[in-house]
């Protein structure tokens, strides 16, 4: 564990110190900057983007701005009624507050002052659309298609997105990109769409090493990165956080793993991703990795929770009394030289017609339509450490499943390396899974009957709008049910997460809380760092980007009133050591 550390030679000095290049990094560098005060960004990566880059990049703001602009209509309080249903007796309803308050002034903060541009869904349900308080759109933001050449030579720094959420050797697709794609055969508009996409990526490969049109979590990277660079913010890479430096009651700065030391004179801002790589912190906070069951995380590696420890170190508190640890995913294993991939089974398949989820035993045990966060808690909430999806051919062709994409695209390479299993009957697909026959044909039989007639009787699949939001909706009566028929295929699932929950305490400035719940001067948190505004709890779509980049905002504009009263006492800063 990182240990307190003196301040001794100084390298660098600035006001605000940011540890961490991701969305609520630099956000609460460009909030600062704006307000008056030099900053610097640090990443231990070798780019930066964090897990912002490689994320679907929604962002969960209620009653903001865009979407009041376009006559849709919702409120704070609506807003609290539904996170307070979700997360209970989890909740601090001072940060709540905080959320709810600074996340509309945020977007208008960031339009006006930044590139960061946004748009919304006019149709997005939250996860649960039945309960109070939720709404069926408005609330998440996307940012806007970015053109990455305006990075010029910066472009190359930016984390690259996960390969097999590309095609054709790095062009992205979005929500929209997909659907015209899907439909590129049977719709002349879709399939427009499609060529001019195809074209601008052939004209980038000849220069770039992937697609430059940005969309999802690298549109909101990019144009976050666009906008500091612009701004001359330094954002210095491969810098690892090794202590904080503590001087008279304050954090005053860092030092680095080799020994570097850069001062601030108001404060640090630690936005380094939370713990999903620490094998030792997951298994402190997660019983099923505890108890020996494999775990798989779709954040970056260098996220291994450098941040928390630091400020545990100075005697912050890291709190640990959320729902669930982190947020979950169920994750496939894409074989690779040397060991596999880890790919997340997100929203494009599980809610699809004609696939269900089998555990060991040959029976379902969760709704496969329900948010990733859910399937996996139904999975840890049935002792389910493994388990199988299992589709026929009509779905993988229209559909793709898991890293194996729809037609045209050749499905036989996953078949070869073990990814994707092939049976042509139930008998040969239990025998493949190695679960028991009979089970898995009254499995399917049950489920069979149910989706003739439209309605899933074990689990209510597509029972909400948000399932049949991620269904299809020319499958009738039902867009996420439909009969199974031979042949089937089958990929392995595992629990997963796309980045922890847990976090040190903050309060409603994003100030790190001590263990007696008081600030400590000097110091904020915003991002994965700090404990999810959710307390575990998964309500929507962008519910880690939203709160990370208002809270990365506080934390700027706080850390400006912090320096004007400095500055009003005279205090040079250098208060602790």
């Amino acid at each position: 564990m990182n240990t307190v550390k003196s301040e001794s030679a100084c390298n660098e000095e600035f006001d605000l110190v940011i540890i961490g290049s991701g969305a609520a990094g630099m956000a609460a560098a460009l909030t600062a900057h704006e307000l008056g005060l030099t900053v610097a960004i640090f990443e231990k990566d070798a780019q930066f983007g964090g897990s912002t880059a490689v994320s679907g990049g929604a962002i969960w703001i209620p009653d903001n701005p865009k979407m009041r602009a376009a006559g849709m209509s919702d409120s704070r309080e609506d807003a609290l009624r539904y996170i307070a249903g979700e997360v209970g007796n989890a909740m601090n309803t001072e940060v709540v507050n905080a959320f709810l308050k600074n996340g509309p002034e945020m977007v208008e903060f960031m339009e006006t002052h930044t590139d960061l541009q946004f748009e919304h869904r006019e149709y997005s349900p939250d996860y649960h659309p039945d309960s109070p308080g939720a709404a069926m759109g408005g609330r998440v933001l996307d940012a806007r298609t970015f053109d990455g050449r305006l990075l010029g030579d910066h472009f190359r720094r930016l984390k690259d997105p996960i390969d097999e959420f590309t095609v054709l050797g790095g062009m992205l697709l979005n929500r929209i990109d997909i659907g015209h794609f899907m439909n590129l055969t049977r719709r002349p508009t879709s399939a427009l769409h499609a060529l001019r996409l195809l074209a601008r990526h052939l004209r980038d490969r000849l220069t770039y090493h992937r697609g430059t049109r940005l969309v999802l979590g690298q549109a909101v990277a990019g144009r976050l990165a666009y906008s500091v660079l612009k701004r001359n913010i330094g954002i210095r890479t491969g810098v690892a956080l090794d202590q904080l430096l503590y001087k008279n009651g304050r954090v005053t700065g860092f030092a680095a793993d080799d020994g570097t030391e850069f001062r601030a004179r108001v404060g640090v801002v630690l936005a380094t991703g939370g713990f999903p790589a620490s094998q030792t912190m997951r298994r402190e906070v997660m019983a099923h990795v505890r108890e020996g069951s494999a775990h798989y995380s779709m954040s970056p590696k260098p996220a291994t929770g450098d941040g928390i420890r630091a400020a545990q170190a100075v005697g912050a508190d890291f709190r640990r009394s959320n729902k669930n640890a982190a947020f979950w995913a169920p994750v496939s294993l894409i074989p690779a030289q040397g060991g596999h991939r880890p790919f997340p089974h997100l929203f494009l398949d599980r809610a699809k017609p004609g696939l269900i989820a089998i555990d060991n035993t040959g029976r379902r045990f969760v709704n496969e339509a329900s948010s990733y966060h859910d399937f996996v808690s139904g999975m840890l909430a049935s002792g389910v450490h493994e388990a199988w999806l299992v589709c026929d051919h009509a779905n993988l062709r229209k559909y793709g499943f898991g890293a194996v994409r729809p037609f045209p695209a050749s499905y036989r390479p996953h078949i070869r390396s073990g990814y994707l299993k092939r049976a042509a009957s139930l008998g040969e697909l239990a025998s493949l899974c190695g679960v028991p026959e009979q089970a898995l044909a009254e499995t399917v039989d049950h489920y069979n009957r149910d989706a003739t007639v439209g309605t899933d009787s074990a689990f209510g699949k597509g029972n909400t709008a948000y399932q049949t939001y991620l269904g299809d909706p020319d499958n009738k009566p039902n867009p996420c049910l439909r009969p199974l028929k031979a042949p089937y295929y089958a990929i392995r699932i595992y629990p997963g997460d796309i980045g922890t929950s847990m976090g040190l305490s903050v309060n409603a400035d994003a100030q790190v809380l001590d263990t007696d719940g008081s600030a400590v001067p000097g110091l904020y948190a915003c991002g994965n760092d700090m404990n999810s505004v959710m307390g575990g709890a998964y309500p929507g779509a962008g519910i880690t980007l939203g709160p990370a980049l208002t809270f990365g905002y506080i934390a700027g504009c706080h850390a400006a009133r912090a320096a004007l009263k400095l500055h009003t006492r005279g205090d040079d800063g250098k208060r602790r050591g």
